[in-house]
């Protein structure tokens, strides 16, 4: 392990990154505590320290954050669709903003946030609150790294599979070859690859990390 970030706080533990996640950082000698409510906690991987709370009430949690070096945000709306446009100010906006304010209270001094691959010709409110999530960041002057990941295949996220042929020929057309690349799909493993790189090594400001970018990252490689 490289650099000095030796411990971890995690929002979102026992989502569909997180519960991957974890024992990775786990394996590499991490510590690693994660904000659960309390009927969660038995989801958490076998190593992992349980903090008690409510991701949309930072009081809850905030006194818990330090000593980590490192704050991983994975709370979001789950199965997101057009439909759930309230929701995603309530959740995903509404957490990165208490999330933000309780790290920089805790003089932590690296974000990791998931976000989504932008712009978009589809899910237009969803991506326009990451995207609002992204500039709360960036306001609170943290260090942070931003992954913009498009649709993530995995355990229950399996039918784009069909899409990868289409998708192939697209990267090879000019016209939209560009964009093609950037709503791209990644692979489950590549994402925690690159969250826990991101994590491994803390960015210096803002870094973007998008589609072509997480595409290169392995487990092995972490």
């Amino acid at each position: 392990m490289s650099g000095a970030l030796h411990e971890v706080f995690i929002a979102g533990g026992t989502g569909y990154l997180g519960r991957h996640l974890i024992p990775r950082l786990l394996e590499r000698g991490y510590r690693v505590r994660a904000l659960v409510r309390e009927e969660s906690r038995s989801k958490l991987p076998a190593g992992c320290e349980a903090v008690v709370g409510n991701v949309l009430n930072s009081q809850t949690y905030r006194e818990h954050i330090a000593p980590a070096d490192t704050f991983v945000h994975l709370v979001g709306t789950s199965h997101p669709n057009p439909l759930k446009a309230d929701e995603f100010r309530k959740v995903d906006l509404a957490s990165v903003e208490m999330a933000a304010a309780a790290t920089v209270a805790a003089d932590v001094r690296h974000f990791v946030y998931v976000s989504v691959a932008q712009p978009a010709p589809v899910m237009k409110a969803y991506v326009a609150v990451r995207a609002e999530c992204e500039q709360v960041i960036r306001d609170s002057g943290l260090n942070a790294t931003i992954l913009r990941p498009w649709y993530i295949l995995g355990p229950g996220h399996r039918w784009p599979y069909v899409l990868i042929p289409l998708y192939k020929l697209a990267e090879n057309f000019p016209p939209i070859a560009d964009s093609s690349k950037r709503l791209g799909l990644v692979k489950l493993p590549q994402m925690v690859a690159a969250l826990a790189n991101a994590v491994q090594n803390a960015a210096h400001g803002v870094r973007i990390i998008d589609v072509p970018q997480i595409r290169q990252l392995t487990l092995s490689g972490f």
